[in-house]
Formats: structure tokens, C-alpha cells, sequence
């Protein structure tokens, strides 16, 4: 069963507000990387796709960052950077990277401190939920949707039309 947003999380995380900042740690299917990625710094350079999911080597995550990746050059002809974020940790991303093929980064936030400032995390089942937040290259959130689902392609349609207004 998945938490609602939160009041707060819903005032601090709509289209327009600033977007909360972080540093998380990560991998690709290339490397683990030696520096973290800052939000603040890394948006300046154009807009990034944070994409919650709960775990790597699951059935729905799979199918939700195997479509990012193969859309991968619609996104970057966008300029659009994809960030996968979970609790699980960077040799996992690293590997699941690798057996899929995975373009983009995957951020590790094992204890979950991004997770829950974006209000992602659910605590019955330890993970995040699925969400996808854009933040444009001003800092700020520019989509937004906290309940994010791949049973049906809406929501990734409603996110690419997103996506395709902000160029």
C-alpha cells in the first residue's frame, strides 16, 4: 500500500518551487564512480529526469528504466539527463547497469534521506515508491508526479510531453 504525499511534501514539491538538493553517490554500467553527483551542481547543465524506483532486478523497475533507456536519444536530444534513484547500493546499480545496458546514472540512497525529502520513501515496505520528478537547468521543479506507474504508458506519455514543453 502506498503513503499519500504529504501536505508538506506537496506545498515544497510542485511544478515552480525550487527543487530540495542532495549529494548521492553512483554507478553506471561503465563504472562506480569515484565523486558523487550534486543535484545544484549537475542541473545547471540542463535539465535532469529524477526517477524513483524501489529496487533494482525487480519486474516493474525493469520496465520503467528499460523504456528511459530505450528512449534514451529522445531524452538526450532534449538535453535531458536520466537519474535512477533507489535504496539499493552502487555495485548493485553497477551491475544491473551492465546486464541491461543502462545509459544513465544510478543513485544510490541506501538510507534513504533523498527518497524521503522528495517524499518518495514508504516506510511499510523500506523502499521508494515510484515517482519521477524533472528539475530544470534554474534549480527548479519543472514535473512532477509523485505516484508514478508503469502499468499503463500514460504516465510516461504525460512525462515525454512534459519533457517535449520544455525545449
Amino acid at each position: 500500500m502506498a503513503t499519500a504525499v504529504t501536505a508538506h511534501a506537496a506545498d515544497t514539491l510542485k511544478v515552480g518551487a525550487a527543487a530540495p538538493d542532495f549529494t548521492l553517490p553512483y554507478a553506471t554500467k561503465d563504472t562506480i564512480a569515484q565523486e558523487p553527483l550534486t543535484l545544484s551542481l549537475e542541473a545547471k547543465k540542463g535539465p535532469i529526469l529524477l526517477a524513483f524506483y524501489p529496487a533494482d532486478w525487480s519486474g516493474g523497475c525493469t520496465r520503467e528504466l528499460c523504456s528511459f533507456r530505450d528512449d534514451f536519444g529522445q531524452f538526450a536530444e532534449l538535453g535531458v539527463r536520466i537519474w535512477g534513484i533507489s535504496g539499493d547500493y552502487v555495485y548493485s546499480h553497477h551491475e544491473w547497469a551492465k546486464h541491461h545496458n543502462l545509459p544513465f546514472e544510478l543513485l544510490a540512497d541506501h538510507d534513504h534521506t533523498v527518497g524521503k525529502l522528495y517524499d518518495s520513501y514508504n516506510p511499510e515496505y523500506g523502499q521508494n515508491r515510484r515517482a519521477v520528478y524533472v528539475i530544470g537547468s534554474d534549480g527548479k521543479i519543472a514535473f512532477a508526479k509523485p505516484v508514478y506507474s508503469v502499468r499503463t504508458p500514460d504516465d510516461y506519455e504525460e512525462l515525454k510531453k512534459a519533457l517535449a514543453a520544455l525545449k
